[in-house]
Formats: C-alpha cells, sequence, structure tokens
C-alpha cells in the first residue's frame, strides 16, 4: 500500500503553494513518512514519533481550526498503527524457537490446557456428551470416561459428517472439509475430519522445523523445487468439501503466506501444482526448476520417494527438457491448457542455459551427484525420510552427491505429532519433539512377555501421558485433536530417544499390525526393509539395484509363507536371485518367524520378480482413485482386500525363486 499525500491547495486561505520554511520542513518529512510506511522496520517506527511530532507544529501554524487537520492527523496515526502491525507479522525464525522452547519447558501444563480447550470448545458434541464428561476437562476424567478409538470405530460418524448430518457429531463448530488417505496402508481410503485449526497446526510445524533448519542452513530469498500436486477436490453427499491432506493444505492461503515467509516459495506456478494429470504437473516441475536453476535452494516433497521419482522420471525426458528451453516452446506431451498457458509465460528461448544443462548432464556418471550439478545453489533436500520412506534413501543420496538431506517432520492424514528441531541428524536417526499445544497425546506401553515358543503377546498398559513416557521406551500413539479425534489410536508405534526439555522426542519405527502373521511370528515392516536391504547388496556386484518391493503372505497353501515382489533395474542371474532369495529368507530374525520355520510351521519363503515399470502401474492405480504423487506410499505388505494391487503383482511377474534357507 502507498499513501500519496498531495499537500498544496488543501489550505482554505491559500490558493498558491504554502512556501514558508516551516512548510517546507513539513513537506520533507511527509516524504520520509510515506517511504516508512512502504519499508517498515522498527528504527523507523521510532522516527515515525519524531515525524508525527514536527507534523503536528508545523501544521498547527496553519490550520489550528480546521478539518483538513483531523483527517491528516487521522492518516498519520493509520500510518503508525499500520506500521506496527507490518512489523509484528514479519516472521522472524528466532522468535519461533523462543515460543517452541517456552512451551516445551512446562509441556505437561500446556496439554493440560490443551486437552481443556479442546473440550470446552466441544462439550455439547453428541460424541462427547455420549461418554458422561459433564463438563470435566482434566485428563484423568477424560481417559476414564472416554474409550480408545480405532477409525473404524468412528467411521460411521464421519461418514453421517460427510453425508451432511446438521448436528454436533464429533465437533460443535462445523466440520466443512474432509481429508482422504493415500489408502495405500489399508488398502482402502479413510475419510477424516478436516478444519481449519488443523490447517494452523501445519503452518506451526513447518515454521517450527524451518527456525530450526535456518540456524544450521540458511537460506536467502531464493526458490525452491516443490514436487507438489493437489489432487482434484470432489464434495461429499452432504456438501462437503474432500480432498488429500496436502491438497486441503496447498490450497489455503496460509500455506502460500507461510512458504513466502520462509523465502522458499515454489518455483512452480498453481496450475503446475493443481494440474489435472500428475505426469505432466511432473514434467513441469522440472522444466520450471531447470528455468529458475540459479534461484533453487531448497528441493521438496512430501514423501523421498516423491524426490526419487521425480529425478528417474527426469532421466527419460531431460533432452526434451532441453529442447523445450531452447526453442522457448513447451513439448507437445503437455496437453492442459491452463498448463501450457501458464508456462508460455515462464518460458523463453534461451539456447545458453539448455546447452549447459545438456553439458552437464552428458558429463555425469550413472547419474551421480545430478541434483548438486543442475542446481548449484540448493542448500538442501528435504521430506519425509523415515519408516517406509528408508529405501530410497539410497537412491536420493546418489542423486544429491555432496548435498545434505533432511528429514521432514512427522505427522498423518490425522494431523500433526512433532517437529525435526535436530535437521543435521541423518535421516535414519531424525527425531522428532512433540508440539504440546497442538493436541492430546497418549503413549500406550508396548512390552513383549513370554518367549516365541510359548506364543508371544504384546501386553497392553494402561496409556500414559506425554511427559510420563520413558526413554528407550517404545509406544503406540494416541492423539485427540481439534478436528474430533479422541483417543485415537493412529497405529503408529515410536521410539522416545529423549527429551526436548519436557516433551519428549521421538523416532519413528514402524506402523504396528502392517504385516499379518502365519503363526507366531511377529516382523514388522522395519524387519522388512532390513532383509530387503541385505539381500539387494547382493545385487551390486551385477550393478544392479532394487527398485521397489513389496510383500504378501500368502495363506493359499499349508504351511502358509512370506512372498517378496521386487522390481530390478536390470537383468540379473538366476544364480545371483537365488542367493538373495535365501538371503532373504534367513535375515528375518524374528525369533518366532525363525523357530516356525525350523519345524515348517512356516513355509520356505518365495521371491517373485517383476517387469520393469510394475510399481508404476501401481503408483498409477492409486493416483487414478484421487492420490497424489507425493501423497503415495508403496503397501510394504499388500493384503486380500487389496485385489486390485495383488493382480498388478501377479500378473508382472516374469521370475520366481523358491527359499532353501532352511533346507
Amino acid at each position: 500500500m502507498i499513501l500519496n499525500i498531495s499537500f498544496f491547495g488543501i489550505f482554505p486561505h491559500s490558493s498558491t503553494p504554502i512556501l514558508h520554511p516551516v512548510n517546507q520542513e513539513f513537506k520533507k518529512h511527509s516524504q520520509v513518512a510515506t517511504s516508512v510506511y512502504q519499508e517498515p522496520s522498527f528504527g523507523q517506527f521510532f522516527e515515525t514519533h519524531k515525524i508525527l511530532t514536527i507534523y503536528y507544529h508545523s501544521l498547527s501554524l496553519y490550520i489550528k481550526h480546521s478539518v483538513c487537520f483531523l483527517i491528516i492527523i487521522i492518516i498519520i496515526i493509520i500510518i503508525s498503527i499500520a506500521i506496527m502491525l507490518e512489523a509484528e507479522k514479519r516472521f522472524d525464525p528466532e522468535e519461533v524457537i523462543a515460543e517452541f522452547e517456552a512451551l516445551t519447558k512446562d509441556a505437561k501444563r500446556v496439554q493440560v490446557e490443551t486437552l481443556k480447550k479442546i473440550l470446552e470448545e466441544n462439550s455439547e458434541a453428541e460424541y462427547l456428551k455420549k461418554w458422561g464428561l459433564d463438563g470435566k476437562t482434566d485428563p484423568e476424567s477424560y481417559c476414564s470416561c472416554v474409550p480408545l478409538v480405532t477409525h473404524k470405530d468412528l467411521e460411521p460418524l464421519i461418514q453421517q459428517i460427510a453425508d451432511g448430518s446438521p448436528h454436533p457429531i464429533l465437533t460443535v463448530k462445523p466440520i466443512t472439509t474432509i481429508t482422504l488417505s493415500s489408502g495405500t496402508t489399508q488398502g482402502k481410503r479413510k475419510f477424516v475430519p478436516f478444519n481449519d485449526e488443523l490447517t494452523e497446526n501445519t503452518m506451526q510445524i513447518y515454521r517450527t522445523s524451518y527456525a530450526f533448519r535456518n540456524r544450521e542452513f540458511p537460506i536467502g530469498n531464493g526458490k525452491a523445487l516443490s514436487f507438489i500436486y493437489g489432487s482434484k477436490q470432489f464434495k461429499t453427499k452432504g456438501g462437503l468439501l474432500a480432498g488429500t491432506a496436502t491438497t486441503n493444505v496447498y490450497r489455503s492461503e496460509q500455506f502460500k503466506k507461510t512458504m513466502k515467509d520462509m523465502q522458499t516459495p515454489c518455483c512452480s506456478p498453481d496450475e503446475v501444482i493443481f494440474g489435472p494429470d500428475f505426469q505432466q504437473s511432473l514434467y513441469c516441475h522440472l522444466l520450471c526448476g531447470l528455468i529458475f536453476r540459479n534461484e533453487i535452494q531448497v528441493i521438496s516433497s512430501t514423501f523421498a520417494h516423491s524426490i526419487v521419482h521425480s529425478f528417474r522420471s527426469f532421466e527419460l525426458v531431460w533432452e526434451e527438457l532441453c529442447s523445450d528451453i531452447k526453442t522457448g516452446t513447451l513439448s507437445a506431451r503437455i496437453t492442459d491448457p491452463t498448463i501450457r498457458t501458464a508456462m508460455a509465460k515462464m518460458l523463453k528461448p534461451d539456447p545458453e542455459l539448455a546447452d549447459k544443462i545438456h553439458e552437464k548432464c552428458s558429463s555425469l556418471t550413472n547419474w551421480y551427484g545430478l541434483i548438486e550439478e543442475l542446481f548449484p545453489n540448493v542448500k538442501y533436500i528435504y521430506g519425509i525420510m523415515t519408516g517406509s520412506m528408508e529405501p530410497y534413501l539410497k537412491k536420493l543420496r546418489h542423486y544429491a552427491g555432496g548435498i545434505p538431506l533432511l528429514s521432514a517432520d512427522y505427522g498423518s492424514s490425522e494431523g500433526w505429532i512433532g517437529a525435526n528441531v535436530n535437521p543435521t541428524r541423518p535421516p535414519e536417526m531424525a527425531t522428532f519433539a512433540v508440539l504440546p499445544n497442538i493436541g492430546y497425546f497418549e503413549f500406550i506401553p508396548l512390552r513383549e512377555i513370554g518367549s516365541p515358543e510359548s506364543a508371544l503377546v504384546r501386553v497392553e498398559p494402561r496409556p500414559v501421558g506425554l511427559t510420563d513416557v520413558e526413554v528407550g521406551e517404545e509406544y503406540e500413539v494416541v492423539v485427540t485433536s481439534f478436528a474430533g479425534l479422541y483417543r485415537y489410536r493412529l497405529g503408529d508405534v515410536v521410539k522416545v530417544v529423549g527429551f526436548h526439555n519436557s516433551t519428549p522426542e521421538l523416532q519413528f519405527v514402524c506402523r504396528r499390525n502392517l504385516m499379518p502373521t502365519i503363526n507366531i511370528d511377529k516382523n514388522t515392516e522395519k524387519d522388512l526393509q532390513l532383509s530387503v536391504e541385505a539381500a539387494a547388496k547382493l545385487l551390486t556386484a551385477e550393478k544392479l539395484e532394487v527398485v521397489d518391493f513389496t510383500s504378501q503372505v500368502d495363506l493359499s497353501s499349508e504351511p502358509g509363507h512370506y512372498v517378496i515382489f521386487w522390481e530390478v533395474s536390470g537383468d540379473a542371474s538366476d544364480e545371483i536371485l537365488q542367493d538373495c532369495c535365501n538371503c532373504l529368507d534367513s535375515t528375518f530374525v524374528d525369533a518366532g518367524y525363525v523357530s516356525s520355520r525350523k519345524v515348517q510351521a512356516i513355509g520356505p519363503l518365495e521371491l517373485k520378480v517383476l517387469k520393469k515399470g510394475s510399481f508404476q502401474k501401481i503408483l498409477d492405480h492409486y493416483v487414478g482413485l484421487g492420490s497424489t504423487l507425493n501423497q503415495f506410499k508403496t503397501p510394504r505388505c499388500v493384503g486380500p482386500v487389496n485385489q486390485t494391487v495383488l493382480n498388478i503383482l501377479c500378473n508382472n511377474v516374469v521370475k520366481s525363486y523358491i527359499s532353501g534357507a532352511f533346507g
């Protein structure tokens, strides 16, 4: 906003400009005041007080009794207030860190206050009234009255909300948006309530982790090459907007403002982010990144898989991208008119840039260091890199060269839990400090008793509060959110590795009960990952790698057995693949699995090798259901309810091997 004030001809007794020296001083300071408003700072704000004094004395000499005097004084006051408000709004990473430190120093009190706020705001919600809280908001009463639940328990209630029920079912304030999970974990997409509070929680997480990153990896004004995609939103039967969690966030003005404040606005226009075809959007993301290659300071996506997928795609289209830049003409593969119009505003002929990119790509060996060659000013690569994303880190490091990989924060479709405030740790060791004001958190201790032979079971003690967890122990996360989830079991297993002040730092371990059991085996997603990593090392002798993998528990014959599906980057010999199969079987170290294999209560593991592009077909399947590339996670164990994915896998098998590891 620019305020233009003319001081000629406004005084009632003068038809010509007033040339008195005091008036000249008045004019001089009016110009200063205008510039102060355009570029506010605290130093300039104090100067403004001096200016106000001069204004007052100068004007009083001429228009003591004039209405104009009052108008100008009001305008000056408005300017001063605007200066103060603008200064307050400016993003200060150190202030964000100070706020985080204050919250975490008294996490127990903050948790009590957060729960009280959630329960008071929703005291008239039908779900809470059902459990007889009667206005009580303390943690003890809440946990004794309200039961632990899973999504299955709340599904009918969420469906009523989606269908347009006018009643305050889960929250008093109406839910206006529904989040859709990817559906990759359980085989079907979940409806989850979403509201403005969750958007604000997201921005708080973003600001907090950015503030700590900026201490270690400071960035200036630049751009981010963000491989982000917004799915098409639709309306439920009750008229609520429904879309992926990332879509709901990316469409908010708060997201754009936060990214701008953090000096990392996306280099791609909205038309690319929200394009109807993710392949076209991906191509244009890459093209935008190359156009602004010297301004790119961060490369990011929601998940590491999306970044790896993007640069694997780059290997196939890089020459076409160079041609677009050289001629200033967008490839014919981009057919969406809105994307073409948006890209036409950015794409201009630049033969010099095209030749430079072509030269750099041609000089690379097996694409090692691709990212640091293409984007010389990138400070780090950022995305969720824990859990099911860890298998992609080797390939991502290959592309990154010497650029650091920084793991993003810990959350789910249901909401956020913690921020990465230790960004220098490698992704495999990433921890997440819980923000005590974004929800109320409980943790179910997980302890094993007995021996595998005596039917290993997990006892489930009473959940403990956020500040009562113990270092070294594993827990299942339970969350109470501002969007109507009460004592909701996320199904995530975390390990407490320390405390930041009085809030715990968590390490993500795995999804609970992801792999079904055959006998007394208790293998997890992490166990599967470690087994695949060990076996994949045998491929390096033939300069090959595992592109992606998943598994199935096959109970169609007795005894049941594990099936591992691999897509390999090239043709491996039968001898090597048989060794890989044996290695997969023998490196599952769970005592229940090993003992069951020895007595043949579990059959020999089977390795099935897939055609190239098989996992792309699985990705296409989920995108076709309304998911987005940046939301996609390869399902690590495909159950019988996920028949379409099983069909894709089984129809693309080219080789099969049976383990001989246990004789």
